[in-house]
């Protein structure tokens, strides 16, 4: 999506060929950060929603939506503390973010408006 509105100008300014350098690792770093925030909100209707599912089979309420709560929270903590960590130069990624870093961007296929 940043991609394309580059391309196309969206922004009123002239549009791009190339993305430089610089331009990449901001855009490595907004799609890290963007993967890493959706996980939150997805580990925690996993867990919390997983607890309370339990709850209702088993009878046990509220004990598994509490504990579901706890490692939600647990969880989504050290997303964040990854998700802080993002764009850091002094130090080394950690486990999740070196992952999507790793993965392959698109290259430009030569398409583009004239």
């Amino acid at each position: 999506m940043i991609t394309f509105a580059i391309e196309m100008g969206a922004w009123g300014g002239p549009v791009v060929d190339e993305i430089t350098p610089e331009q990449r690792d901001q855009l490595s770093a907004v799609g890290a950060a963007s993967g890493l925030g959706c996980s939150i909100v997805v580990t925690m209707i996993v867990l919390i929603g997983g607890g309370v599912a339990l709850d209702q089979a088993i009878g046990t309420s509220p004990l598994f939506t509490l504990i579901g709560v706890a490692l939600g929270l647990v969880a989504a903590g050290y997303q964040l503390w990854e998700l802080a960590q993002v764009g850091r130069s002094d130090r080394r990624p950690p486990p999740l973010t070196r992952g999507l870093s790793k993965l392959p961007l698109p290259k430009r296929s030569g398409h583009g408006p004239a």
